[in-house]
């Protein structure tokens, strides 16, 4: 049993959590942002969805999440100044 207790205190542990954690954050984000669009009735393409999911990038995420209020097309997500 203290090899157990000892194991979920280890750094590592606590790491490998904490990755779970921003990945799963990051999920998140992604779906929010394609949300947003259908909400909104933008199409996304198959290859806009599948560069948004793939993305585990909080701060770019974050950006498409702000873009995604405004844009008419969702590939003016990834463009600089939408």
């Amino acid at each position: 049993m203290r090899n157990i207790q000892y194991f979920w205190r280890h750094p590592l542990a606590e790491q490998v959590r904490e990755e779970g954690r921003q990945e799963g954050r990051a999920q998140a984000r992604a779906e929010i942002v394609l949300r947003i669009l259908r909400r909104r009735q933008i199409d996304v393409p198959a290859d806009i969805r599948d560069r948004v999911l793939a993305s585990t990038d909080l701060d770019e995420l974050g950006t498409w999440f702000d873009r995604s209020h405004e844009v008419a097309d969702a590939r003016e997500l990834f463009t600089e100044g939408s």
